[in-house]
């Protein structure tokens, strides 16, 4: 008996890019299969085939945007040979997080990661603890020395500032002041 689900069918990847199109501009929150499909040009029914159900939708869906995650944590990885450092790699992070053209994505994010905290046993299941562990390993990968308990602590900081910038950029859209906070703070430690 197989172990491994099959890989998906393109009608299903087709559903689900667009489905997680339509989530970056109307959350998950209140997802409902119905408008969701008639936006999509589908069926309750028929999402409900290749889904399995709503929470392996929204599983799905968590799991695309954490695609977008962690082809920008390819890329940083990519364009250097060697560690540029914490502070180098944490402003080309805020550039990416900040950016408008993100915002919904980051919306996006900060929606799941919050309902992972207040509904960890749903299609939210770690997904805060994952995105935590590939950003900070992320930053791991920028410091020269990653193994001491102050590098450690360094990162968590500088992971904890980035998430609260974001989270206030969001909810004023004030750009020049959370990037001067961000750039204060980094010039800091």
């Amino acid at each position: 008996m197989p172990t491994t689900k099959p890989a998906p069918s393109a009608r299903q990847l087709e559903l689900l890019e667009r489905a997680y199109a339509y989530s970056l501009t109307h959350g998950l929150a209140d997802l409902s299969l119905r408008p969701l499909a008639t936006a999509i040009g589908s069926s309750p029914r028929v999402l409900l085939f290749l889904f399995d159900s709503k929470d392996g939708l929204i599983r799905a869906l968590l799991a695309r945007a954490r695609v977008d995650e962690l082809e920008l944590l390819r890329q940083l990885d990519e364009r250097y040979d060697e560690p540029p450092g914490l502070t180098v790699v944490a402003r080309e992070l805020w550039t990416w997080l900040a950016a408008p053209e993100r915002r919904p994505l980051m919306t996006f994010w900060v929606e799941a990661y919050g309902r992972s905290l207040v509904a960890p046993d749903g299609p939210w299941v770690d997904f805060g603890r994952s995105t935590v562990d590939d950003w900070l390993e992320l930053l791991k990968a920028s410091q020269p020395d990653p193994g001491s308990a102050a590098a450690e602590a360094r990162r968590t900081g500088v992971l904890a500032m980035l998430r609260g910038a974001l989270i206030d950029l969001l909810a004023t859209g004030d750009l020049n002041r959370t990037t001067a906070a961000v750039d204060d703070y980094l010039a800091r430690t």
